[in-house]
């Protein structure tokens, strides 16, 4: 008889976000007449950029001509976006990689659940507290992270990096060695930036420690901070202990187009048990080979379109409009005399429940008094525990009148 993966089934039967869905869906079934706003959403409002619907267009033509039709797409992705990636996003940083490290997927959440596809199950493994659940769980299905320990609710094999509020936020360094750990920039969920400076420090700790770094670079887009790095590889030694992953979602609405990259450095390998390195770009490679067909023509020629000057302006516009709402949100839950963590580097703000409530606690308040949709912190891991999370993935209009409904409730 047939098996099930037992290890799948340590997962709580139900995520955390299906969950608050089902909150939300019952609230709107008792609540059928309000006009609900959603501030939870993880997913842009603006349109794609002209400059890619344009590219869109033309591949599609071309697809229905037999001269210039495309079918599978090559495994690491066309020429001419991975030649733009590496003149755009890393020689005009002072970065070099050649074509064969570059990997275009479907999007950078596949990549990031898969790369475990070629690493032991039994590494231990490292995620800040709070992160994105997404990263636990991928690992969760194949047994390595462990168990849900009833104490806590913290899964045995996960070392959990502290990131409190008295330093910003930041996390620091694991007390221990950890073999894989996952680090965004900024941070998700609560946008704390890592500088250089603090970039370097984890290279330094992967480099003595023999550790893999997961880093995912999903908001890099919204970074204009000049002391922030725009990739992990602008960092002395980063080469041979880190991923990236990078995405096009979060500020050019590519998340139902699909369409991101990874980079495997050709320097970064990892050890069988006899101590022999495996080189991962050679190994992602073969992975890729043997599970993926492609990102498809399309989406190769709307990304390509993105960093043409057009793209780059409209692509700027959706940006600014999220930011936009950042202020908007941000200077009214000061008003309201809400502690509140937020930038314009990050399109989320991160709100310390008043009263010592619990973040499901004033998720309800907030949703049944107001109306409005947030995220409660604790979805985010147990350092969530006592925040509230507001998404700029709206309209001004929306925010506005969020934050207005929210003045009346608190005030």
């Amino acid at each position: 008889m047939a098996l099930v993966n037992e290890h799948f089934l340590k997962l709580p039967e139900n995520s955390l976000f299906a969950d608050l869905e089902k909150k939300i869906n019952s609230f709107k079934v008792t609540h059928h007449q309000a006009k609900l706003i959603y501030l939870n959403r993880n997913d842009a409002v603006c349109p794609i950029p002209q400059a890619a619907s344009a590219a869109l267009h033309k591949a599609v033509d071309e697809l229905c001509k037999a001269e210039t039709f495309k079918g599978y797409s090559p495994i690491q992705g066309y020429d001419f976006l991975i030649d733009t990636i590496i003149k755009h996003d890393f020689q005009a940083r002072g970065i070099s990689f050649s074509p064969a490290e570059i990997f275009i997927n479907d999007g950078s959440k596949s990549d990031i659940g898969n790369f475990g596809d070629i690493l032991r199950h039994d590494n231990s493994i490292g995620v800040t507290d709070s992160s994105y659940p997404f990263y636990i769980d991928s690992n969760a299905m194949c047994g390595r992270a462990g168990y849900i320990q009833p104490e806590d609710g913290k899964w045995n094999n996960v070392v959990y990096i502290s990131c409190d509020k008295e330093k910003g936020f930041i996390p620091q360094l694991p007390g221990c060695r950890v073999d894989i750990i996952y680090l965004s920039n900024p941070i998700f969920p609560t946008g704390a930036l890592l500088t250089k400076q603090e970039l370097k420090k984890w290279v330094n700790y992967a480099l003595e420690n023999d550790t893999l770094i997961l880093y995912d670079a999903a908001f890099e887009p919204f970074i204009q901070h000049p002391d922030i790095p725009h990739s992990i590889f602008e960092i002395k030694g980063a080469r041979k202990v880190a991923i990236e992953f990078k995405s096009y979602s979060k500020a050019a609405g590519f998340s139902g187009i699909r369409c991101g990259y990874t980079v495997v450095p050709k320097e970064v390998s990892a050890a069988k048990l006899t101590g022999e390195r495996k080189q991962l770009n050679s190994m992602w490679r073969r992975r890729q080979e043997i599970k993926f067909n492609g990102a498809s023509y399309m989406a190769q020629r709307a990304a390509e379109a993105l960093y043409t000057p057009e793209g780059k302006e409209q692509t700027n516009q959706c940006i600014n409009y999220y930011r936009e709402n950042i202020r908007i949100m941000t200077e009214s839950c000061q008003e309201y005399g809400l502690t509140c963590h937020s930038s314009p580097n990050f399109p989320f703000v991160w709100i310390k429940t008043p009263s010592g409530k619990s973040s499901w606690k004033f998720f309800e308040e907030i949703l049944y008094n107001t109306y409005v949709a947030c995220t409660p912190g604790a979805l985010f891991g147990p350092g969530g525990e006592g925040y509230i999370q507001l998404s700029a993935y709206s309209t001004h209009e929306a925010c506005t009148e969020a934050m207005k409904r929210l003045g009346k409730n608190l005030i």
